[in-house]
């Protein structure tokens, strides 16, 4: 059991408006974002055509995520749920370390999906040639930075007029950006489709199940995560309990049977020649490596397309990014509700807003500009720490049933005792292939954390460190994961020590490892009814919320 520590006075309290539709559509839009414009380019380049196999892991990695998230949001409907859970089954430590983790990846994605639009538009001949954004290097120049900051703000000022207009504008906008990718999926199929390409360059799998794991951090995980931003407005939910295992189960869904299918559809549209030698440039040609579907639909003759694909490199990624503004202030919220933390990050406005949060998701993410001008230099990080964050959620959920069995659950993730363990070795899996260089990056801004709650709880003299009995598998985990890093066979400064196959059954096995001793670790059950006990303004009277959304 963790010491008493007092919480903030006064907390701001979110206002429960975000039906079923609103919920699904949040997650569904978080999904769906510049991923699909750039991610299948991204996966051809690294798996040739096994990239498929990619998107297929991928979707089942993540879905067995899916369903943990779909249980603890259901459970424990607060906001920012994917850094809350993991107090109530550890405590500060490990809970901070979750939030800090979810909050990290989120706020950086507002950034990615600015850069994702601009580099799309700067693809297109007249901009390029007219008003570029971008440099020869393809970073961005002042006139791109200039457009990035404009972006920023509008996505916060849609952020500032509460979440009940952010999901009701949301829904339009995740029609759009679902609607598009099924057109061009449909359109370029029928003007031009290569089965020979599923062969060419190499063969199916050119370059080894290596090839098909590296993919999945250099985009494809990036592009299917998303699904657990419904989780982070479970507290403004008009019917938590009822609506949001739904809403993430169908978001999920619908985004990988997307995203394969465009992958399928990528391969068999490319010119046969620019893929029968390597698939090093399946474009062939520049700018285009960086607009790929709109090349694509260039080369097949669908200029109507093209011109709808731009449109819509301008609405996917902001409709993204606008939901991750939120996502990220709803994240530091949470935070701010713990004693080591600024207060100011947890009131609210008259809108139920809180909008210091929302400021500060602002501020970092227009700093990420400085040091990560380009889509792909934020991608592999975020994939790291959303990693991080995924990780903690099926331990979470295992302590918790064992230290809360009897609160109510509304949804029950099914064969809990494979799917649970499951999804962590998926979680940390995406962490390995990663690579060394990325996860020494993640680790040390996890690290940066630490020392940040630390002091916190130094100076507000909250003891919280003294839960480090429930929390030091956490560095341990941390730590092996660094050394397996460098073992292995992913990133710059791998050793390659561990041979092929063996490397990925030593990962899960220490995996699993980690996983029952984490468990074993959990705060029992007085513990957890503390530290749920400080959202209980959250909490309170949700078993009357049973009419449908």
């Amino acid at each position: 059991m963790t010491p008493h520590t007092p919480p903030h006075e006064g907390p701001g309290r979110l206002n429960r408006s975000v039906g079923f539709y609103g919920l699904m559509f949040v997650s569904l839009g978080s999904i769906i974002g510049s991923g699909w414009l750039l991610g299948a380019l991204t996966a051809a380049e690294t798996a040739g055509p096994a990239s498929i196999l990619s998107w297929v892991i991928a979707a089942v990695m993540l879905s067995m995520l899916a369903l943990v998230y779909a249980e603890l949001g259901a459970t424990y409907p607060v906001a920012g749920g994917s850094g809350r859970f993991p107090y109530y089954s550890h405590g500060p430590i490990v809970g901070f370390v979750g939030g800090w983790a979810a909050w990290v990846q989120a706020v950086f994605i507002a950034p990615i999906e600015v850069l994702a639009a601009i580099t799309y538009v700067n693809s297109v001949s007249w901009m390029h040639e007219h008003f570029p954004m971008l440099n020869d290097k393809q970073l961005l120049n002042t006139r791109g930075l200039v457009v990035a900051v404009l972006l920023m703000l509008l996505f916060t000022a849609m952020n500032l007029m509460g979440a009940e207009f952010l999901s009701e504008s949301n829904t339009l906008v995740v029609i759009w950006k679902t609607a598009v990718p099924f057109l061009a999926i449909g359109v370029i199929a029928a003007l031009s489709f290569h089965p020979g390409n599923f062969t060419a360059g190499g063969g199916f799998m050119p370059f080894g199940w290596h090839g098909v794991f590296a993919a999945l951090p250099a985009g494809v995980v990036f592009a299917l995560q998303g699904f657990e931003q419904a989780v982070c407005l479970a507290g403004e939910a008009r019917n938590p309990r009822k609506d949001l295992s739904r809403a993430i189960l169908t978001a999920m869904g619908i985004g990988a049977l997307l995203y394969t299918l465009l992958q399928v559809t990528l391969i068999a549209g490319l010119n046969p020649g620019d893929v029968a030698k390597n698939w090093d440039r399946p474009l062939g040609q520049d700018p285009s490596d960086y607009g790929a579907w709109y090349t694509l639909a260039l080369a097949v003759g669908a200029t109507w397309l093209a011109v709808i694909l731009i449109i819509d490199a301008v609405i996917s990624p902001a409709g993204t990014g606008i939901v991750y503004i939120g996502t990220s202030a709803r994240l530091s919220y949470a935070l701010g509700e713990e004693t080591e933390m600024p207060g100011s990050l947890s009131r609210t406005n008259a809108r139920g807003v809180p909008v210091v949060s929302v400021l500060l998701a602002l501020g970092i993410g227009l700093i990420g500009f400085g040091p990560f001008k380009s889509w792909a230099a934020l991608v592999g990080a975020v994939t790291g720490a959303t990693a991080v964050m995924y990780a903690m959620a099926p331990i979470a959920l295992a302590a918790l049933h064992r230290s809360d069995a009897a609160r109510p659950r509304t949804y029950l993730a099914p064969w809990p005792k494979l799917i649970l363990p499951g999804a962590f070795v998926s979680a940390n899996l995406i962490l390995y292939w990663g690579g060394i260089n990325t996860n020494l990056k993640v680790i040390g801004t996890i690290v940066l954390g630490i020392v940040l709650f630390t002091i916190g709880s130094i100076l507000r003299q909250t003891h919280s460190m003294s839960s480090f009995g429930n929390s030091w598998w956490l560095p341990v985990w941390l730590l092996g994961d660094l050394v397996l890093g460098w073992l292995g066979r992913y990133g710059d400064s791998a050793g390659n020590i561990l041979p092929d196959g063996i490397d990925l059954i030593v990962v899960i096995a220490w995996s699993l490892g980690i996983f029952y001793l984490a468990v074993r670790l959990r705060l029992e059950p007085s513990g957890v009814s503390e530290e749920v006990a400080k959202d209980a303004h959250q909490l309170s009277g949700l078993d009357e919320l049973t009419v449908p959304g």
